[in-house]
């Protein structure tokens, strides 16, 4: 399992891998017609979180093109597209969104942490590293930034610098349960096994009843969180 969970705009969502916020109800026609008003916007914004929720990432994407087509100054929706072609494992497209999104909106801080978390998932922690430092500019009390830059940091083995971002994270008392895991596993990483240990059983007594399925974000934390515990635990430590 993947040790790093992209946490991706904190404007836009309050969910790990929501894309949008505040919609009407999705349209039971299927035909949209998109004009000026707000409701179409956000009627078409819904059907395509919907999709993508759903796994049909290919028609999200095509009813976010056809909302850019109609709106092409809407930075949030170049944005939101970039996270759907992210999720769909197309890399190259979502930067060129968030590019646009930032060349919109050159003050949009999640479109320059999801444009980081994408850099770091080519390997450019440097460039996410920047970006990140950008979004915090913007908006020091970003919790998803702090978070993302912490495990890039760790990522590039300098763990102090890691645990300082989870420390301020836990500050705004947001995602404090994955804020622990992935301090957890930087106290693992850099050795200091008993700090590890106190984390990540504090982790587990918080997901202690969380529903068992693997749609939930907290019960494959969880499950990630025991495999750590585990290696830590086993007798090669």
């Amino acid at each position: 399992m993947n040790s790093r969970f992209f946490l991706a705009s904190g404007d836009e969502q309050h969910e790990e891998y929501k894309v949008v916020l505040d919609l009407t109800s999705e349209s039971e026609t299927g035909v949209i017609d998109v004009g000026d008003t707000s409701f179409s916007v956000r009627h078409l914004r819904y059907n395509a979180l919907t999709k993508a929720q759903q796994g049909d990432y290919q028609k999200a994407i095509a009813l976010l093109s056809q909302l850019i087509h109609h709106h092409p100054q809407n930075a949030v929706d170049y944005n939101n597209r970039g996270l759907i072609y992210f999720e769909s494992g197309d890399i190259q497209k979502a930067v060129c969104d968030y590019n646009q999104a930032l060349k919109l909106n050159p003050n949009l801080a999640g479109a320059y942490n999801n444009r980081a978390n994408s850099y770091a998932a080519s390997g450019k922690l440097a460039d996410a590293i920047a970006d990140y430092d950008r979004a915090l500019d913007l908006n020091p009390s970003y919790v998803r930034a702090w978070i993302n830059r912490g495990i890039t940091w760790r990522d590039l083995g300098q763990y102090s610098e890691a645990i300082d971002n989870f420390e301020v994270a836990l500050v705004f008392k947001q995602l404090e349960t994955y804020i622990l895991a992935q301090r957890g596993r930087t106290y693992h990483l850099w050795g200091d096994w008993n700090c590890a240990i106190a984390d990540y059983r504090r982790v587990l007594t918080d997901l202690e009843n969380v529903v068992e399925t693997v749609e939930t974000s907290d019960y494959r934390l969880r499950l990630q969180v025991e495999i750590w515990l585990d290696e830590l635990l086993s007798p090669y430590h």
